[in-house]
């Protein structure tokens, strides 16, 4: 069959995916516009929290893949930060350069599911990669073997989507009480700093749902064939 019974349920979810995707864009967008009342930049905020947990080896640069492109190098220990983010005192800037700050506190303090995340990494990388061929080869050769270790190294890169979730949503919790805490954020604007963060927490649930439904597919089709 062309069409299999789950793909209503990934098609939805790819839907949900581009909807949250969109948000984090409109959001940022959005909220890149509102500055600040504590009128400090991303850098700044980042330096600040950074200095606050002890981390004054961690360095912050510019990042230079363009826009929401920030992520936290744990193998340089460097915090990148886009553009906008780096120098602007917005609402938007402050939330996202607290989140990756986030992730180098969760490295110095040794966070179970970052460490675990680690731990997956290099087999999750050769999944995603190998996978699909594996699979394909596997189906169109009717060879179970082969379609046994596509789902096994899938399963791989599936479980590693699904402890990114709760990665990201420590470190956004972590972000949001730090910028309270430091006084950076007024009471009026944490609809803003919510809206900003949530809406990127939602793009790695409907990655992870995208992933978790397809290999359900895998499974139920190599169980059937084997029936």
């Amino acid at each position: 069959m062309i069409f299999h019974e789950m793909d209503i349920f990934i098609f939805i979810a790819f839907g949900v995916a581009m909807w949250a995707q969109s948000k984090v864009q409109s959001n940022f967008e959005r909220y890149a516009k509102v500055g600040a009342k504590a009128q400090v930049t991303g850098l700044q905020v980042a330096r600040k929290l950074l200095d606050e947990h002890g981390l004054y080896d961690v360095k912050v640069e510019l990042s230079k893949r363009g826009s929401l492109s920030d992520h936290y190098d744990p193998l340089k220990r460097v915090v990148r930060l886009s553009q906008p983010v780096y120098s602007r005192a917005s609402v938007a800037s402050l939330s996202i350069a607290a989140h990756e700050v986030g992730h180098a506190i969760q490295h110095a303090e040794g966070y179970a599911m970052l460490k675990f995340r680690s731990l997956l990494f290099p087999a999750a990388n050769l999944g995603s990669r190998s996978a699909p061929i594996l699979l394909i080869l596997g189906f169109v050769m009717k060879f179970s073997p082969l379609i046994g270790i596509g789902i096994g190294l899938f399963s791989v890169a599936v479980l590693f989507q699904l402890a990114t979730l709760p990665v990201e949503f420590d470190a956004s919790n972590r972000a949001k009480k730090e910028l309270y805490r430091l006084g950076f954020v007024s009471e009026t604007e944490r609809t803003g700093v919510n809206r900003v963060l949530n809406a990127a927490a939602l793009t790695y649930v409907a990655s992870a749902a995208i992933a978790a439904l397809q290999l359900l597919k895998f499974v139920m089709i190599f169980a059937g064939g084997r029936d």
